[in-house]
């Protein structure tokens, strides 16, 4: 080899040295950076914008600050009230009774082309109107039906590892707290049965013994039952009157509403009275006076493991969109949403 084949080699050589030694050191550097990052370090969530259209039953929103979904464990959703935003909205969210009564009108010339629009209520569907103005334009429900897309309990028992409570001392049987009472409605019907026999104690507007709103659990506390009455019966319609004015005052809830196996998909079997479980009022009078004191403590064993999360707010149903979100088909239409609801 010449002297000037041999100085090329060496060039080579030199630059395939350095080109080598540049690849390790990125080879290097980005193994320090894969070994020096969390582990477990989660991929930032794109934040979920929700447009509640109208507030449910007033015509002014709350405050809605953008870490208003944080304390229900849902920091990427924005709950907004503002129209402006409907062409951006992942979702827009419309309450029925505003809808129903006319406050509100659906901005169907302006809907944004694929935009999931969802239909709240949380109203039975004997108080519901109106939904055969709304086919084939809502793409999800929000309501307290288990096969919603978007399911929101009136309330729910959770897991509780704390005291169990003392039970409010009982020196009453029974009471009611009814606003709306219609000679119609069975409720009705089964408590003018029920009177006869048992000494029940109704308060609320329509006995003209109204409560003020932080009188009702303590008045209800004092008895051991509670009319859990609610006022039409459908599927899975369990409201505040079993898990607010009964469960969470501390009485055992005699209950009127859908079938004892719905119940028992949320509370024990022994939490509560189902009118059902008897052929007659008398029969279940009967039942309710005769109880000793044993059995009615068995009615509240649930208390020393679990407790009553009430789910009223609705900023925590509006914020449960966004969890159910990646979820939800987009494609989805409800082509005849009244028979969904009433069938």
């Amino acid at each position: 080899m010449n002297r000037a084949g041999g100085c090329n080699l060496t060039r080579r050589l030199r630059a395939w040295g350095g080109l080598a030694g540049g690849v390790t050191l990125l080879v290097l550097w980005l193994r320090w950076l894969l070994e020096s990052a969390p582990v477990d370090a989660p991929m930032p969530q794109p934040t979920v914008t929700i447009l509640i259209w109208h507030w449910p039953f007033t015509n002014r929103s709350p405050e809605l600050p953008g870490d208003t979904c944080s304390p229900y464990g849902m920091a990427s959703c924005r709950l907004s009230a503002n129209r402006s935003l409907l062409a951006s909205a992942d979702a827009v969210v419309f309450h029925h009774r505003e809808l129903q009564t006319l406050q509100s009108r659906l901005p169907l010339d302006q809907r944004p082309r694929g935009q999931p629009w969802v239909w709240a209520s949380m109203e039975s569907p004997s108080n519901t109107h109106g939904l055969h103005h709304f086919r084939g334009i809502f793409n999800w429900v929000l309501s307290y039906r288990r096969d919603s897309d978007i399911f929101v309990p009136y309330g729910r028992l959770e897991p509780y590892s704390g005291p169990t409570p003392p039970l409010p001392a009982k020196s009453k049987m029974a009471a009611w707290v009814v606003s709306n009472f219609q000679q119609r409605q069975q409720r009705a019907r089964l408590y003018r049965q029920l009177a006869r026999y048992l000494q029940v104690d109704v308060f609320g507007r329509a006995s003209g013994r109204p409560l003020c709103a932080h009188c009702l659990l303590s008045t209800v506390a004092q008895y051991r039952f509670y009319l859990s009455f609610e006022n039409s019966q459908h599927r899975d319609y369990i409201t505040e009157k079993f898990w607010r004015n009964a469960l969470a005052a501390g009485a055992v809830p005699v209950v009127l509403g859908p079938p004892r196996a719905t119940y028992e998909a949320f509370v024990p079997p022994d939490a509560f009275v189902h009118v059902d479980d008897f052929s007659s009022a008398r029969e279940l009078a009967i039942f309710l006076v005769s109880m000793n004191e044993s059995r009615y403590q068995r009615f509240f064993a649930w208390r020393e493991r679990l407790r009553v999360r009430l789910l009223g707010d609705w900023r925590e149903r509006f914020c449960t969109i966004c969890a159910r979100y990646p979820h939800l088909p987009r494609s989805q239409v409800y082509d005849d949403l009244e028979s969904w609801f009433k069938g």
